[in-house]
């Protein structure tokens, strides 16, 4: 391990934190902004991610690649309601899992969170087109196990961002309007 990389990593954590948090501000999830993803100081998902760490993505992806898992994600997403994966229940008796409709007020951390990484990760090279074709992609590769609710209402708010070339949206009297008009 690096000892440079420890600083390396915490600088992006407090980096993508700032990104994620004016964006909660103009979101009107102040708390949420402020107490976003402190789990990434934890020993569980801090360590790992010095270990993967290489600047230009996810540890937790490098971790995949190489292990197949990642310890740290299993304990990020298990801490942090942003997540979709945080609602996700365990197989019913039919043998098919249950996809809880993210709360407004997550789901839209979850956008903050998406587009503070975009922002951390690509610098000047960050667009919002360009984050609404990541959206795409990841989704064609990997369909996305969530409420059906949930992902319109995500990429409902990315696609009017691409189309706007700005986060306006993100502020709670024109974001609620879209949660409640998908539900």
């Amino acid at each position: 391990m690096k000892i440079e990389n420890i600083f390396r990593h915490l600088h992006l954590i407090n980096k993508h934190k700032w990104f994620v948090f004016k964006r909660c501000c103009k979101a009107g999830i102040l708390l949420q902004g402020f107490t976003h993803d402190l789990s990434k100081y934890s020993p569980v998902e801090f360590w790992e991610s010095i270990k993967y760490y290489d600047g230009t993505k996810s540890p937790i992806s490098k971790c995949k690649e190489e292990k197949g898992w990642s310890a740290a994600w299993q304990h990020h997403k298990g801490c942090n309601k942003h997540h979709y994966q945080y609602w996700i229940d365990t197989p019913g008796p039919d043998g098919t899992f249950n996809f809880i409709k993210m709360p407004y007020k997550y789901a839209l951390e979850l956008i903050c969170d998406y587009l503070g990484a975009a922002q951390a990760y690509l610098g000047d090279k960050f667009s919002y087109e360009a984050e609404y074709e990541w959206w795409i992609n990841e989704n064609k590769k990997f369909p996305l196990a969530m409420h059906p609710d949930t992902y319109s209402f995500i990429n409902t708010m990315l696609f009017t961002m691409k189309m706007s070339n700005s986060d306006d949206c993100l502020q709670r009297n024109k974001s609620l309007q879209i949660y409640n008009s998908i539900s």
